[in-house]
């Protein structure tokens, strides 16, 4: 770990973890619009301070079957292949203007341009809104004359689950899948079955597990959240795209992207899981301040870049770690919505 990316957990620890956020998103006497509009404003603000857009890019707003997003492009975009990007913030916050500075890096290490979608956002706009949405931005790509075999759909956190869930309901609808899968610790199990929401409750420096059921609730507001479009840790994999998932050591949704890797890969799909050892979540959007940070967004855009490329070849399912860990266990909690993988061959 850089002494960078040592320090800024001592940072994010300080203010993120700090009992003004995860104290008001917990505490059940706070009204749900002030809570979320009280964090909505300082992340959002945060982030968006970071975001430094060079001359070379281009940012042109589109509306994509309804939904606000945004086009970026750099000279490097390869004008055929296009990423669809689903930015986190755990359903109620984030937006194209928080990962912006993130797009960018990716268009220009990718080689394509990224559609940077703002689905809409809960409390306001609850389940199934920002699964609806992404479709609509999916439909919208397709409906340019886009091959298909040269877009990619990734996200982070939130936006990481909903890239799966987008995925399955791609699937499940009979639309031609995309060629290719990134997840940056991807939030996949809103039951919250994961053992390192209690195993790295401490070690992880930006989140309270104790947010994590009112963050649920926010977003679900009563459907189940073992709905694989909801929670897609519970989903079908079966034809699912390659797929290179991102993670902290110590994040505690460390587990939902393990399990999300180990059911891809059961499944069959070609799947590459990196686990970086303590890196806080979603640390790509810190780029360029740590060195990491460049480091992830490199690995995964060559791997996006490679699945987008015309005459790529697609390989057998495998599963790689960065660092040595454990396997992956299989997801206890029960697939109500979805074919066991075993079933579906």
């Amino acid at each position: 770990m850089s002494i960078q990316a040592f320090l800024f957990r001592q940072v994010i620890r300080r203010s993120i973890k700090s009992p003004a956020v995860m104290g008001t998103i917990k505490n059940p006497m706070i009204p749900t619009e002030m809570g979320i509009a009280g964090v909505r404003g300082g992340i959002n603000e945060a982030l968006a301070r970071i975001t430094r857009v060079p001359p070379f890019v281009q940012v042109q707003d589109v509306d994509v079957g309804g939904v606000p997003a945004e086009w970026i492009r750099v000279p490097e975009s390869d004008k055929d292949a296009v990423l669809i990007y689903l930015h986190g913030g755990a359903y109620v916050m984030g937006s194209a203007e928080t990962h912006r500075n993130l797009a960018w890096r990716l268009a220009v290490k990718a080689r394509c341009r990224v559609l940077l979608v703002d689905y809409r956002l809960a409390p306001e706009h609850p389940y199934p809104a920002p699964v609806e949405d992404a479709i609509a931005a999916y439909d919208w790509v397709l409906e340019q004359g886009f091959d298909p075999s040269r877009i990619g759909i990734a996200g982070d956190s939130a936006g990481g689950g909903l890239t799966f869930a987008t995925l399955a309901k791609i699937r499940d609808t009979d639309r031609p899948m995309p060629a290719v899968a990134f997840g940056i610790s991807p939030w996949t199990d809103l039951a919250c079955t994961g053992k390192s929401l209690r195993t790295n409750a401490k070690a992880d420096p930006m989140f309270d597990p104790g947010a994590i059921p009112r963050a649920v609730d926010f977003y679900l507001q009563g459907a189940d959240p073992y709905d694989p479009y909801a929670s897609p840790l519970y989903a079908d994999f079966e034809g699912f795209p390659p797929t290179m998932i991102h993670v902290g050591s110590s994040e505690i949704l460390l587990d939902d992207a393990r399990r999300l890797a180990h059911n891809m890969k059961e499944a069959g799909v070609m799947v590459e899981l990196e686990v970086w050892r303590n890196m806080p979540h979603v640390w790509h959007v810190f780029a360029p301040f740590l060195p990491e940070s460049t480091q992830a967004i490199s690995r995964g855009a060559r791997f996006l870049l490679r699945h987008m490329a015309e005459g790529r070849e697609r390989r057998s399912a495998s599963i790689t770690y960065l660092e040595s860990h454990r396997e992956a266990p299989i997801s206890r909690a029960p697939r109500r919505h979805a074919k066991m993988s075993g079933d579906s061959k």
